[in-house]
């Protein structure tokens, strides 16, 4: 039998990293949170699963620099909150064919060979390739990140319900007033605000913003720990832009292993269950580690620790989609998608609570939903 809730400041739908960050900051802030995600916790059907992400502040444009920064001081924030260390500071090198495709605070275009071989010994690049040093870059422990905000949220009081999709909401009230109920398979809630924080699902809660979003089957594959060449300093976060798509690569840091993987696009249906590592792609992927990391043994029989495949949810100009929505305000929007975006996860959090809050944030309009209303 359905009941209806009447005592939930913010309903939060989706619980991956930004949906878990949005109720750990509002309950932070003292408002009432209930948050539904439609698999159960630990669940590998979505984005933010897995040990390790990378962090970094090489972007392409500046227009990133102030998100970044809010991103570094909230991992800051959760780590005193939290007890536990969350990143780990490696430094990073971002190679591509040509010069200047990245920037951002303390980054440096490297071209000389022999400062490539500095920075980084482990790694091998092709032949007149330059890269974009970011010695802030690093290593997040993002398995532990996810447990720890959700139980710091559980801990301020937000309910946090798993195996419960949230179907759909409808509006209610108008001005100061205005709310909305959101409905499940087992229960309305009334609330004052609504996050949707559902990746490949928010098509299904938001039907305007149908056709922005699309669903990529990702594959990872990660080395056993211990060694050397793997671990920093020999080799920081790095990413190698090959006409085939990226590929990006983590350093061994406390044990975590070796990590590798390539945004190479491969158009998936999130509903189905993600079709599993396949013997050929993880011996292709060994391949090019071993390429590029040509130390450290990379044999699919041997060497693997673990290989999976994950789903990126993005968006055709790489950004995320961040904001109220225009006829219904009480309604946030937090797809913070395209395969970089865990390590913005204190940050999108923060923005969600603040716009819940009625607090404008102008310096997310390059990724706020009315840009991509209008792109629509």
């Amino acid at each position: 039998m359905t009941r209806t809730v009447l005592d939930a400041d913010v309903v939060v739908a989706g619980l991956g990293v930004h949906g878990t960050a949005a109720a750990y900051e509002l309950a932070a802030r003292g408002r009432r949170v209930i948050g539904f995600d439609r698999f159960g916790e630990g669940h590998l059907r979505g984005s933010s699963h897995g040990r390790t992400r990378m962090i970094r502040r090489a972007y392409p444009n500046p227009v990133w620099n102030p998100l970044v920064e809010r991103a570094y001081v909230g991992w800051r924030r959760w780590e005193r909150r939290t007890g536990e260390t969350l990143l780990h500071r490696t430094g990073g090198l971002y190679a591509h064919p040509e010069p200047g495709q990245l920037q951002g605070p303390g980054c440096e275009t490297v071209s000389d060979p022999d400062r490539l071989r500095e920075l980084a010994p482990g790694l091998s690049l092709p032949d007149g390739w330059h890269a974009v040093s970011d010695p802030d870059a690093g290593v997040l422990e993002a398995g532990a990140a996810l447990r720890a905000a959700r139980a710091a949220a559980r801990t301020d009081g937000a309910e946090l319900i798993f195996d419960e999709p949230v179907l759909g909401w409808t509006p209610v009230g108008s001005g100061p007033d205005a709310g909305v109920v959101v409905h499940t398979g087992r229960r309305s809630v009334r609330a004052r605000r609504l996050v949707v924080a559902t990746a490949g699902w928010v098509p299904d809660l938001v039907p305007e913003l149908g056709g922005l979003f699309s669903t990529w089957r990702i594959l990872t594959v990660t080395l056993r720990p211990g060694h050397p060449a793997a671990a920093p300093p020999s080799l920081p976060a790095f990413s190698v832009h090959r006409p085939q798509g990226l590929m990006f690569g983590l350093p061994d840091v406390a044990g975590s292993g070796y990590k590798a993987g390539t945004d190479t696009e491969r158009i998936w249906d999130p509903e189905r269950p993600v079709e599993p590592a396949a013997a050929d792609e993880v011996a292709a992927l060994c391949t090019l580690m071993s390429r590029h990391v040509p130390e450290v043994p990379a044999h699919p029989s041997t060497d693997v620790a673990e290989a999976r495949a994950c789903l990126y949810t993005m968006t055709t100009d790489r950004r995320f989609v961040i904001g109220r929505l225009p006829a219904t305000p009480q309604v946030v929007v937090a797809a913070a998608c395209s395969g970089h975006g865990f390590k913005f996860g204190p940050a999108v959090g923060e923005a969600a609570a603040d716009l819940c809050e009625g607090i404008d944030r102008p310096d997310l309009d390059f990724v706020g939903v009315t840009r991509r209303l209008t792109a629509a």
